[in-house]
């Protein structure tokens, strides 16, 4: 490298500008003499760590010779700091003060926030992002700097440098202090660009930006996917730019008026605007005669030359978008024809590519039109709901038309649109754009409305309903677009509202009935009417507790019979005592036993009562008989039974003949949405299209993506068959009381801590290992244990041992349990496990001396119902009785009266908010005078605590459709998040 320089006058510390850097070196020292280092430190006052910087030999051209010198680069900040603590002050040489200087003033611009990033191509593939002073600010200094310049800054490439030249080196160096120290400031503050949504193109070139903005390194390679995304940062930074040094950033426009008369030309002008106040514009013929407005949005008439330079560029893109404007351009001020005005309004994405956006009237905007469908009753006179022929004797008309912006077009003047060369046309008064395609495809959808939705029943009208984009809008407030289904007065417009709760129209119990309904409970009633002068069925999903029972009696005591109820054998002996509380004249007979009627008994045995209850696993094996019978009404309690449609008991369900299906439950969803298709299927056939259909349009959308659309669609498909209401609303229930539910946390013992962690051990070592559905076996085998573990050694081991002083949990249920005794209160205890629970009823016994019951699936129904009897009169608690009635959670967790009990404790967490809160629901309903207190056991630190979080955020898809999520997610979580789950908090385990 060859350095030409002025000649020193002495062998003082020297600095000069080669090749972008700042360089120091020491005339007359050789090619290596001294040391150079030392000699920067002592000559500058900086400390011995801040000059570092690479060295590099110079060829210098002294009156002596050439030489080549040893010089060492120094970093822009090191002269920053030394130059603001005042170092530089007399400094060694005229070089260095010139540079001092330089540095004092890049760092008042910097504090002063007078810089800008520059983004810009830097070869082939590559990008660079700077940091530079604003030009105004430079060129203020540019020639003053210039002229105090010593020679040897100018570098090795201007020997003999001319004004201009050095006035470059000016430009130059602030750049380069102003980038370093914008950068050290980023950096120190710790700034990162706040781009979350990288999936977008432009997001990632912006980081990629930013990134290089507060690196070291200015350069970067965004890659060939990314170099368009990037052109467009790099373009928005240079407006930014612009606009800062004061120079005006205008865009094109076109702007057509609506003619005063239809036979007219339309008025078209060409302005330019600014690009961020859309407000100051003016027209190309103020640009051209310099008037005032022009003058204001150029700010100065420095910047007219941009105005004009723009007009020239909209001019050339006009030719190029739009080449039927070219007598328009040429003839500045005339108007434009219908065609050109509609050839125009398609052209906006063509006009958009060059530069110039087009402003039309609102009307002008493009409209697609829309079909809207306006129901109306096809049979006003009361009829029968079901024709003999078991098709749906109520049906309604769709009448059907093309709407835009709410108005109606006239057929003929929309098949013109989709003949005619122009788009635009006059809809009521005012002129609109249609597309033709639009046009084209509008008439063939209402050709295809009215071959085939003349006439629909309820279910063919609601799947008419999914079909359209909304429902019910007034036309005052339809915005034209989609496809529209007005509802008018009568059951149709009833159906397609969804049938809220506080709009249903109470029903009255009948005169064979023999209790008062609450009002919520009459609104049901009205509404298991409704479906069924319709022939439709549906699903009552209230909460437990809320008297599903008793609506559903009062709804089959006023229809002529015979009526088939299908239960878990739990509910058996309930519907028959609500059955003969409220309706004592229904005439009832039990299907069950191993001495149950044969077919041909049965037969006659059904024609002598009103109502037959049976189980799901009877009317399963007895399907053939019972599905020879006309029943009225066929009811499935408990229809979570049936959530499983590929099981023999739901396909049973769905060969029950019946005028209406009905299906009770409080958790229509307890896992999955499939489980919401098998019961609605079952009461409603074909109204969500098979189970591949679901899956596609509702299942995977909203468990998968959180598909608000989909969720919307599937709560308004099914909204009109889905009566839900729940005990948190207050005003149904006002005088239920309240129920408080807390964790009862307890400790792991030092053997079940031991057991845990091998067990925790594993699992992951497993989980590491296996894959799909091995896996998930895996997974859901480790976690049952953890759950044994957690609850006692014993349960996990299983090898009947020692109880007491083993379990932490155990020894916290003994808390509760002798708060209990001394308050005096009954309780149920539940658990999944049926060992746990016989290990627990041993407990008690040892531990308190009393003989506590346990209802799980293997007791008998007759000894079943003795237990529930013994506990709501409270006659256990004499002599080595129990307050306490131990409950399995699968057998006895639905369909049982239990508000004897005060208290409710969940030994074990099944994980699924759904069916503890079933559970739960067995003391907390109607009937219940007193508060419940529900007490979970969980063991600190362990699994129990953390999924206990964790189901408290599984409800959203339940509340946002109807139900909760179950647990076998856990068995998809990865091994990291397993690791998460399962391991022990060190924090809590024993010492």
């Amino acid at each position: 490298m060859t350095l030409r320089a002025g000649t020193p006058t002495a062998a003082a510390l020297q600095l000069t500008w080669l090749e972008g850097d700042i360089m120091a070196w020491q005339p007359g020292r050789g090619a290596y003499g001294g040391n150079l280092h030392a000699t920067v430190v002592r000559a500058l006052g900086a400390s011995a760590g801040s000059t570092v910087g690479s060295l590099r030999v110079a060829r210098l051209f002294l009156p002596d010779g050439p030489a080549s010198v040893m010089c060492q680069r120094i970093d822009p900040t090191v002269l920053v700091a030394l130059a603001r603590s005042g170092s530089l002050d007399g400094a060694p040489s005229p070089s260095v003060a010139w540079f001092g200087a330089a540095a004092r003033l890049a760092d008042h611009l910097v504090r002063s926030g007078r810089f800008i990033a520059v983004i810009d191509a830097d070869g082939d593939d590559w990008w660079q992002a700077r940091w530079q002073p604003l030009r105004g600010d430079v060129e203020a200094v540019r020639e003053p700097m210039a002229a105090t310049m010593p020679a040897v800054v100018v570098g090795a490439e201007r020997p003999d440098a001319a004004p201009d030249q050095r006035e470059q080196v000016v430009a130059e160096v602030l750049d380069a202090f102003v980038d370093a120290l914008a950068r050290l400031a980023l950096q120190y503050s710790g700034w990162r660009a706040d781009l979350t949504d990288t999936r977008r193109g432009s997001s990632r070139a912006a980081r990629q930006v930013a990134r290089a903005l507060g690196n070291h390194t200015p350069r970067f390679r965004p890659g060939a996917d990314l170099d368009e995304a990037t052109d467009a940062v790099a373009a928005a930074f240079e407006q930014v730019a612009r606009r800062a040094e004061g120079e005006p950033v205008v865009h094109a426009r076109l702007r057509l008026d609506l003619p005063d008369e239809v036979d007219q030309p339309w008025p078209l002008t060409l302005e330019l605007a600014d690009v961020a106040d859309a407000g100051r514009w003016c027209t190309a013929l103020d640009v051209t005669t310099a008037s005032p407005l022009a003058l204001d949005l150029a700010g100065t008439e420095r910047w007219m030359w941009r105005l004009e330079q723009a007009l020239h560029a909209a001019r050339q893109g006009l030719a190029q978008a739009a080449p039927w404007l070219a007598d328009w351009l040429d003839h500045a001020g005339q108007g434009i024809t219908l065609d050109e005005a509609a050839a125009t309004i398609a052209a906006v994405d063509e006009l958009a590519e060059v530069g110039v956006h087009l402003l039309s009237p609102a009307r002008l905007t493009r409209r697609r039109p829309g079909t809207r469908g306006t129901t109306r009753t096809a049979d006003a006179a009361a009829g029968p709901a079901i024709e003999p022929s078991g098709r749906f004797g109520r049906s309604a008309i769709v009448d059907g038309e093309v709407v835009v912006d709410g108005t109606p077009i006239d057929e003929a003047a929309l098949q013109r649109a989709a003949e005619s060369a122009t788009s635009l046309i006059d809809v009521g008064g005012r002129w609109v754009q249609i597309d033709r395609d639009d046009a084209r495809r509008a008439l063939e959808n209402l050709a295809e409305h009215r071959r085939d939705h003349a006439e629909l029943n309820a279910l063919e009208l609601l799947r008419l309903a999914a079909e359209f984009d909304t429902v019910d809008i007034p036309a005052d407030t339809d915005d034209g677009s989609g496809t529209v289904l007005r509802a008018d007065d009568g059951w149709a417009g009833q159906l397609l509202r969804g049938l809220p709760d506080d709009s249903l129209q109470e029903g009255r119990e009948p005169d064979s009935f023999t209790a008062t309904l609450r009002p919520y409970q009459r609104r049901g009633l009205g509404w298991l009417q409704f479906l069924h002068r319709l022939g439709l069925g549906g699903c009552l999903a209230d909460d437990m507790g809320l008297g599903k029972t008793p609506t559903t009696l009062a709804h089959l005591a006023e229809l002529p019979g015979p009526h088939l109820v299908v239960c878990p054998l739990s509910v058996v002996r309930n519907w028959q005592r609500e059955a003969a509380r409220f309706v004592p004249s229904m005439r009832v007979l039990v299907h069950h036993g191993g001495d149950r009627a044969d077919a041909a008994e049965l037969a006659e045995l059904i024609t002598r009562h009103d109502l037959v209850v049976t189980t799901y696993q009877v009317a399963t094996r007895d399907v053939e008989v019972l599905g020879t019978v006309a029943w009225q009404c066929v009811v499935l309690d408990e229809a979570q039974a049936i959530k499983n449609p590929a099981t023999l008991t739901a396909k049973a369900m769905r060969r029950l003949p019946a005028v209406q299906h009905l299906a009770l439950t409080g958790t229509p969803v307890e896992n999955r949405l499939a489980e919401l298709w098998s019961i609605l299927d079952t009461v409603t056939p074909g109204l969500l299209g098979n189970q591949q259909q679901f899956r596609r349009r509702f299942a995977v959308p909203i468990e998968r993506e959180h598909d608000e659309t989909a969720t919307a669609a599937l709560r308004q498909l099914t909204s009109p068959f889905l009566l839900r209401r729940t005990k948190a609303d207050r005003s149904l229930v006002p005088d239920l009381p309240d129920k408080v539910e807390q964790i009862a946390w307890a400790p792991l013992t030092r053997e079940q801590a031991t057991m845990y962690q091998a067990v925790v051990d594993q699992l992951l070592a497993d989980a590491e290992q296996a894959s799909g559905m091995r896996r998930r076996g895996l997974v859901l085998a480790a976690l049952t244990r953890l759950k044994q573990i957690c609850n006692h050694p014993a349960h996990a081991l299983g090898d009947g041992s020692r109880l007491a002083g083993r379990s932490g949990k155990l020894a916290r249920f003994d808390e509760l349990i002798t708060d209990l005794h001394e308050a005096g209160e009954q309780a149920l205890v539940f658990t999944q496990f049926r060992e746990m629970g016989l290990l627990l009823q041993r407990h008690l016994f040892e531990r308190f001396g009393q003989h506590t019951p346990f209802l799980h699936g293997g007791v008998p129904k007759a000894a079943r119902d003795r237990m529930v009897d013994t506990f709501q009169a409270g006659t256990g608690q004499a002599g080595t009785g129990s307050p306490l009635l131990l409950v399995s959670l699968k057998a006895g967790g639905t369909g049982l009266n239990l508000t004897a009990a005060s208290r409710v404790v969940h030994y074990d967490r099944w994980w699924n908010p759904a069916v503890e809160d079933q559970a739960t629901d067995r003391a907390w309903r109607i009937g219940q005078q007193q508060a419940v207190f529900v007490h979970k056991l969980v063991c600190q630190g362990t699994i129990e605590e953390r999924v206990d979080a964790l189901i408290n955020d599984k409800r959203t898809l339940a509340n946002a459709v109807v139900g909760t999520t179950g647990e076998t997610w856990l068995s998809e979580l990865s091994t990291d998040e397993l690791r998460d789950l399962v391991v022990l908090d060190h924090a809590l385990r024993p010492i």
